[in-house]
């Protein structure tokens, strides 16, 4: 009796090893039925609202990866960057959060997936290391990281604001004449390098009539090659004063609030309208004192226990307005600069004598600057510059 007693507990268990595998199978097939179901779903715009978009921007193709909410992976594809491409994937679908990094593409693209009606948040790339220093990087592994920071804490992203399209096409017209100044002065640099190269040596003179002040003066060794370079000079010089004058326009007809920032001196029409138009909106910043470090002009830390070393500015945000706002400062410090609190204050720490005392004093006075200028736009205040002097006379008596 023992041997088919063993023979009818084998069977059983191979009955029961059976079910097993054949519960398993089912299960397998109806994940698989689940995900076809959610990818039809998602095709026809019935995709719920929780799942998120992680989309690397490139010039040719988007890669974008697509997860739930409850972080399981429900597409991936590729998507061409163009206002057509865009349109065509995501336009009638259900609202979803579409996350990106900062970069080219993704000032338009943002726009245009808004007025889709999605939630778009774009990323700080120099923040999200996660990505950038991944060692099995590529624009499938981007995009799914990008869904993931997103689905999980949005902080993690540290999420940036574009400006308007508008401000943006303004903008792009001080670019233009940023780029013409820079080439006009290179060219001019390399002219007085070769005349010296041949033993000659040009007159001090300003850019704007150094193609006239030294056209005389080209030794006859070297004409051929520079006379050329002279007259494009003086091409540059006449679109870079037709870019002046569509400044003061826009600034005189479009952008009034520039006056109330051109009241400080050294502050002029193009300092103040570029900093109207990368700011945008002033109402973003909760305090002045944000517009500082959002021009990069603050320390930098790296504290750790008891360490805790003097660091240079972080040099983070828009560098364009940054410089924009050294030279304002290097004018208010300078020789022609009025007489002023902020002038008096950075003068003081210049003249403390340490190395570097008159560099520290300039991006100080251009981070003050900064906060000076927001305040100035947000109250439309009439500018005083002996303010602290006038609200508080005892106080400045005592010092």
């Amino acid at each position: 009796m023992a041997p088919r007693k063993e023979g009818q507990e084998a069977r059983q268990r191979r009955l029961a090893m059976k079910k097993d595998s054949t519960k398993q199978s089912i299960g397998k097939n109806t994940k698989q039925v689940v995900k076809k179901n959610t990818r039809q779903k998602v095709k026809q715009g019935l995709k719920p609202s929780n799942n998120v978009v992680g989309m690397d921007l490139g010039d040719d193709y988007c890669r974008y990866c697509m997860i739930n909410g409850d972080g399981e992976e429900i597409e991936k594809g590729r998507v061409r960057t163009s206002l057509a491409g865009m349109e065509k994937r995501f336009k009638g679908m259900e609202k979803v959060k579409v996350v990106m990094e900062a970069g080219t593409h993704s000032g338009w693209i943002s726009r245009q997936l808004k007025e889709m009606g999605h939630e778009v948040i774009v990323g700080n790339p120099r923040k999200v290391e996660l990505i950038s220093a991944n060692s099995n990087k590529t624009d499938g592994v981007d995009g799914e990281l990008l869904a993931r920071l997103g689905r999980a804490d949005e902080k993690l992203l540290y999420p940036i604001q574009h400006r308007r399209e508008e401000s943006q096409a303004d903008l792009e017209l001080l670019k233009a004449r940023d780029q013409l100044v820079a080439v006009r002065r290179k060219l001019i640099n390399h002219i007085r390098g070769a005349v010296k190269s041949v033993g000659g040596r040009l007159k001090k003179c300003g850019t704007e009539s150094f193609h006239k002040q030294v056209k005389g003066e080209i030794p006859e060794l070297i004409a051929l090659s520079v006379e050329p370079l002279l007259e494009t000079i003086e091409h540059l010089t006449k679109q870079i004063r037709e870019y002046d004058r569509q400044i003061e326009k826009l600034c005189r007809e479009k952008y009034q609030e520039t006056e109330l920032l051109q009241q400080v001196n050294g502050v002029g029409e193009i300092t103040s309208l570029g900093f109207v138009l990368i700011v945008d909106e002033p109402g973003r910043f909760s305090s002045s004192r944000s517009v500082g470090c959002y021009a990069g002009l603050r320390p930098a830390r790296s504290q750790s226990g008891t360490q805790d070393p003097e660091l240079g500015i972080t040099k983070e945000g828009n560098s364009f307005l940054r410089r924009l706002l050294v030279q304002s400062a290097h004018y208010i410090l300078g020789p022609f600069g009025k007489d002023c609190e902020l002038r008096s204050w950075g003068l003081k720490l210049a003249g403390r004598g340490r190395k570097n005392a008159k560099k520290r004093a300039v991006v100080a006075v251009a981070r003050k600057l900064a906060v000076l200028l927001h305040r100035l736009w947000v109250n439309g205040e009439e500018y005083d510059p002996f303010y602290y002097s006038h609200q508080h006379p005892s106080l400045v008596v005592a010092q």
